[in-house]
């Protein structure tokens, strides 16, 4: 019996290795939005990240050669993991190049901040049941928001920059420190 239970756990641990890895390729291979198609002449896009619960940091070119860089998009998804939970989810490019336009608009040379990355839908639950202000169904859960500061940098001037994008939600948190950013609809929200 033990060797049957053994050999189930090697299966669903390849079989969930194997889910993660095509996961990765379909965001690396996914087609670039209209909207970034000029986000930049560069044949480059970069970011940088400090994750404040767990103190790693990533200096990442996840964008080369006209294409999304599948081990950067790796990279990412592990920054961006659900600290609680530890669990990683692939990360909408889409997103990546939304706070990679607003990084070069705050002309800030810090790194995000990241507050709240992917969150598994058990973290969201969670923090759901605890907190009015986390959606049942968040975008955190699709990989497709994050919530970030940006040192040397005030709050409005980040909430003020990502509305005039007008590509996808933000929401403006001052009394948490953080603003959020996704890329679901056009719409804001906060203070």
């Amino acid at each position: 019996m033990r060797d049957k239970d053994e050999t189930n756990a090697r299966l669903i641990g390849r079989r969930g290795a194997l889910k993660a890895s095509l996961g990765f390729a379909a965001v690396a291979a996914a087609p670039i939005p209209v909207w970034a198609r000029g986000l930049s002449k560069s044949p480059s896009r970069e970011l940088s990240f400090l994750n404040l619960h767990t103190g790693e940091r990533l200096h990442v070119e996840y964008f080369h050669g006209g294409r999304y860089v599948p081990d950067a998009m790796r990279a990412v998804a592990v920054i961006l993991r659900d600290h609680r939970t530890n669990a990683t989810h692939p990360i909408d490019p889409q997103l990546l190049d939304l706070i990679h336009v607003l990084h070069g608009k705050l002309r800030s040379a810090a790194p995000f901040n990241v507050v709240s990355g992917y969150r598994s839908p058990e973290t969201n639950a969670l923090m759901h049941e605890a907190s009015a202000g986390v959606a049942a169904h968040s975008l955190h859960v699709e990989g497709r928001a994050i919530d970030i500061r940006l040192p040397g940098t005030h709050l409005a001037s980040i909430k003020k920059a990502a509305i005039a994008m007008k590509m996808g939600g933000v929401g403006y948190y001052p009394y948490d420190d953080f603003v959020h950013v996704d890329t679901g609809a056009v719409r804001r929200w906060g203070a």
